[in-house]
């Protein structure tokens, strides 16, 4: 609203005070024109048999829903705490929400009520195929619907999109987005038709899909919808993120929302010191090791993009031809709350003048993120150092020399590092080190036996964790000791199979499937890895929990008898792999 606007229905609201346990309203008796806020206190939303819909706070506004469906809602609002409302004015408050602001602030509030019948989905912790998620069916409109008419139905089926089939046959979906972008911010008048404020063609998934690739789709692309169709085509419903995660799951996409509308660097840091609490609440509820790493990693993609937006408002580096690269765990989507930062950048040839500006950009982006509690790797890989900030010629000449000969210029321990890169802002094909690196089994054998030399150099720590075993104040780093051997076989077995970029489980499977190792071994290091995954984010979370930086160092005596043997078993198990494949020859050729 304008000020004017705002003046004119605040000079038009009461003051009501209820005591605790006080009915406000009762929405089945068809009072669609009650519209109130919260002004103090707490009022609850229940539906006609009693279960709850919402909780209002202060501030919060309740009663727009039967305001716009002309009733057809039936729920109750009673306070919980002695309370202090505004009723709005009934005539001011239909005309507002009328208009397409009006219509913009529903897209992004009423649809979202959840409903008794509606099941509650657990965190997308199983491989599930998404096709046992869906309820119901999907809302489907006729083009010429118009928008005035597309948002009553979406309010009256409580979803926040629509589809419609297109001329042409392809999908188009209008969801709270088109609302706000296509016709509030466009100009657009609410009795235009739907087909022409649509996104299309609309993303789909197949029906075969397991509920957590469907996840990390949804998180990466930003999407809170996904359509669900069959290999023909044809709509089976559609997944919203509620679908998909738990309440108290639903931060990540809130944190990402938050993300993208921090105006400076000091709003970005306030929403980066909820990015670890994010992580342990997602665990702590019943999200696996594995998807909270996936859901952390994407939510840190989206700081250190938002990081680079902001630092660009204050250089005078160029934002064309530029890649910024991911490296480390956070490429692999395997973060941790104690994961750094590790980056590096790309530019066209042509824009090696710029170099330096670009250098100074990667430095204050790295400040930025510093203050969001996101810390640079400490051993110094990030896109301010010269050594990860080139043009890309110069990546794909240094590939070149790593490739030739991989123990000068630290070549085995670089490529190890951008091997893992993923483009997060910028043009993809600025990223020539991952292509360099494939068909490295029959083109660089000698570089690749290099690689796998150095995986097995990396010891497990069977014999010093004996000697913890039997000291219970002793300690023992379970990334040190226990991860990177893995992580280094897996990228090894990757680089085998001619797969760069992947997290270390695909790697494995990419590297049984090539045959460069066996089912067994790869099977074997895979379950260890998801072990000490769930043991690291368990650690890790419980320090959070507790006011302390996380970390990979645990106290032998802080583990369960269970998780001591496992952990003891899980290294008996890679360091057999590691004999298997010396004694194999796997060296050799």
């Amino acid at each position: 609203m304008s000020d004017a606007e705002l003046s004119e229905l605040a000079a038009g609201a009461s003051v009501v005070e209820f005591p605790a346990g006080s009915v406000v309203v009762d929405y089945a008796n068809r009072e669609p024109d009650r519209v109130w806020m919260v002004r103090t206190g707490q009022v609850t939303l229940q539906a006609a048999d009693g279960a709850m819909i919402d909780t209002v706070g202060p501030g919060g506004l309740f009663g727009y829903t039967p305001l716009l469906t002309d009733g057809d809602v039936e729920f109750s609002a009673r306070t919980t705490a002695s309370s202090t409302l505004l009723r709005l004015p009934d005539g001011l408050v239909r005309e507002r929400f009328a208009k397409p602001a009006g219509l913009a602030y529903l897209a992004a509030s009423a649809w979202n009520l959840g409903t008794p019948e509606r099941p509650t989905i657990a965190p997308a912790t199983d491989s599930r195929p998404v096709a046992e998620l869906l309820h119901g069916d999907a809302l489907v409109l006729p083009p010429d619907t118009s928008v005035r008419d597309a948002v009553v139905a979406m309010t009256a089926r409580q979803v926040s999109y629509a589809l419609t089939r297109l001329q042409g046959g392809e999908l188009g979906i209008f969801t709270d987005r088109d609302l706000r972008t296509r016709v509030v911010a466009a100009g657009v008048p609410v009795d235009v038709p739907i087909a022409e404020v649509v996104s299309a063609p609309a993303r789909t998934v197949t029906v075969d899909l397991t509920a957590e690739s469907v996840l990390m789709e949804m998180l990466e692309c930003g999407l809170r919808h996904m359509p669900v169709v069959t290999a023909r085509g044809e709509v089976l419903g559609v997944l919203e993120d509620a679908d998909l995660l738990a309440a108290s799951a639903r931060q990540s996409f809130l944190v990402r929302r938050a993300i993208g509308l921090a105006a400076d660097p000091a709003a970005l840091q306030v929403v980066g010191r909820r990015v670890r609490g994010m992580a342990a609440d997602l665990f702590r509820n019943g999200t696996k090791a594995s998807a909270t790493s996936a859901i952390l990693s994407v939510v840190v993609d989206g700081m250190v993009r938002r990081a680079l937006q902001l630092a660009l408002a204050e250089s005078r580096a160029p934002t064309d031809g530029v890649a910024w690269l991911s490296l480390g765990s956070v490429a692999r989507r395997e973060a941790m709350p104690s994961s750094d930062v590790d980056s590096a950048l790309s530019w066209r040839d042509d824009l090696d003048p710029a170099g330096p500006d670009l250098r100074a950009l990667a430095a204050r982006v790295h400040e930025i993120l510093d203050g969001c509690g996101l810390p640079s790797d400490s051993n110094g890989a990030v896109a301010s150092s010269p050594t990860f900030a080139r043009s890309r010629s110069q990546w794909t000449a240094a590939a070149a020399g790593w490739l030739d000969d991989p123990l000068r210029d630290r070549g085995l321990i670089l490529s190890s590092l951008m091997v893992d890169g993923r483009v997060v802002w910028g043009e993809p094909s600025l990223n020539a080190v991952p292509a360099a690196y494939r068909r490295m089994r029959s083109e660089h054998p000698n570089a690749l036996r290099l690689q796998l030399l150095n995986a097995l150099s990396e010891r497990v720590r069977a014999r010093s964790l004996r000697d913890v075993l039997s000291r219970r104040g002793g300690t023992f780093d379970l990334k040190a000791h226990a991860v990177t051997p893995i992580v280094n076989l897996a990228r090894w077995g990757g680089l085998a199979a001619d797969v760069t970029s992947a997290s270390t489980p695909e790697r494995l499977h990419a590297a049984a499937d090539a045959g460069a190792l066996s089912e067994r071994d790869a099977t074997t290091l895979g379950d260890v890895f998801a072990m000490l995954h769930r043991l690291r984010m368990t650690h890790q979370v419980a320090q959070v929990s507790a006011g302390h930086p996380p970390g990979d160092v645990i106290t032998m005596s802080e583990l369960s008898p269970l998780n001591r043997s496992l952990l003891g078993d899980g290294l008996r198990e890679i360091a057999a792999v590691q004999r298997r494949m010396k004694g194999a020859g796997y060296l050799l050729g």
